[in-house]
C-alpha cells in the first residue's frame, strides 16, 4: 500500500467516525396525519424521516388505509397517532400487518373535552381535535420527544434540544392568538365554520365557535340544525362565516346567504395546507387561522 493510499483510507475511517447516527440511518417514523406527523418531524430533525399517511388537506375522519399505507406501517421503526379516537383506523391498521414497533399516542396527558351533542362517530365521545390548544401541543411534542429518545437513545441530546426551542416557538404562538383575541371587542367573538373542530381552541382563548356539523366530517347537517343556526346568527348579528379547507363550501355559502354574513376565509382544522399553501406548519396553521379570525371580525 502506497503512503498517498494509506492516509486516504485514514482519512475515510475517521470521517466515518464522525458522521452522526442520523446521517446514516434515520429512524423511520410514521404519522396518521398532517399536524401530527410536522410535530415529529419538527422534533425529530434530521435524525428521523417522516411519512404521513393522509396528505396534506386530506380528511383523516373518512380515510381508508390502502395497500401502500399498509406496507408503510409494517417498514416503520415507529408510529404516531393522535387518539381521542381522530384516527382508530391507525391501530387497526399497525394490528393488521403485524407491526411489532412503538404506537404512540401523541395525545396522552390531554384533558379531553366532551362533545356537549354525544357525537357517535368518536370513542367514548371525546372531542379528538386537541391540537386546536397550543397547551395540548406541548403534550403532543413532549410525548413525541419520549418516544423518539426510547426508540433511539443516541439522539437523546437532538430531540430535547429541538424540544426546548419549539417549545420556546408555541410559547410566542399563543401570546400571540391570545394578543389578537384581546383586541376584539366581546360582541365579536362568535365564529362560524363548517364542522365542530374548534371546541380546544374555544376553550383555551375565549372564542365562541359554532357549527352546523359536529366533530366528524362524516356526519350530515340536519335542516333543524342549520335553520337554528341561522336564527342564532340573525338574532346575535354574527359578522362572519368561515370556510373549511376539506370540507365543501356550499352550506356555509347557503349560510352567508341566508344571513347577510360575509364569507371571513377559510380556516384549516384537521390538516395542513400543501408547501405553497398559508398553513405548511402546525405555527403557520394556527397564525393563519387567527389572522384570519380577527380580520374578518374585527
Amino acid at each position: 500500500m502506497t503512503r498517498r493510499n494509506a492516509i486516504a483510507g485514514i482519512v475515510l475511517a475517521v470521517a466515518a467516525l464522525a458522521t452522526p447516527a442520523s446521517a446514516q440511518a434515520p429512524l423511520q417514523a410514521v404519522a396518521s396525519f398532517t399536524i401530527l406527523g410536522d410535530l415529529v418531524s419538527v422534533i425529530g430533525g434530521d435524525r428521523v424521516a417522516v411519512t404521513t399517511l393522509v396528505g396534506p388537506d386530506g380528511d383523516a375522519h373518512v380515510f381508508d388505509p390502502g395497500t401502500r399505507d399498509a406496507r408503510t406501517v409494517g417498514d416503520a421503526d415507529i408510529v404516531f397517532a393522535n387518539g381521542l379516537g381522530f384516527d382508530p383506523w391507525m391501530e387497526r391498521l399497525a394490528t393488521s400487518v403485524a407491526y411489532a414497533g412503538p404506537l404512540v399516542v401523541a395525545s396522552s396527558g390531554v384533558t379531553p373535552l366532551p362533545f356537549e351533542e354525544g357525537d357517535g362517530d368518536h370513542e367514548h365521545g371525546d372531542d379528538p381535535h386537541a391540537w386546536q390548544s397550543v397547551a395540548n401541543v406541548r403534550l403532543y411534542v413532549a410525548n413525541i420527544a419520549e418516544a423518539l429518545i426510547a426508540a433511539d437513545p443516541a439522539g437523546e441530546a437532538s430531540y430535547r434540544a429541538n424540544l426546548t426551542a419549539y417549545l420556546v416557538e408555541l410559547d410566542r404562538l399563543e401570546a400571540d392568538i391570545l394578543g389578537a383575541v384581546a383586541a376584539l371587542p366581546e360582541a365579536n367573538r362568535t365564529v362560524i365554520t363548517s364542522h365542530d373542530a374548534f371546541g380546544y381552541f374555544a376553550d383555551a382563548y375565549g372564542l365562541t365557535f359554532l357549527a352546523p356539523v359536529g366533530v366528524s366530517t362524516e356526519a350530515e347537517a340536519t335542516p333543524t340544525a342549520v335553520a337554528a343556526l341561522i336564527d342564532q346568527i340573525r338574532a346575535t348579528g354574527v359578522r362572519a362565516v368561515f370556510i373549511e379547507s376539506m370540507t365543501d363550501p356550499r352550506l356555509i355559502e347557503q349560510i352567508a346567504n341566508e344571513t347577510g354574513a360575509t364569507l371571513g376565509g377559510e380556516l384549516y382544522a384537521d390538516a395542513l395546507s400543501g408547501p405553497d399553501g398559508p398553513a405548511p406548519t402546525y405555527l403557520a396553521m394556527m397564525r393563519h387561522n387567527i389572522e384570519t379570525i380577527a380580520a374578518a371580525l374585527r
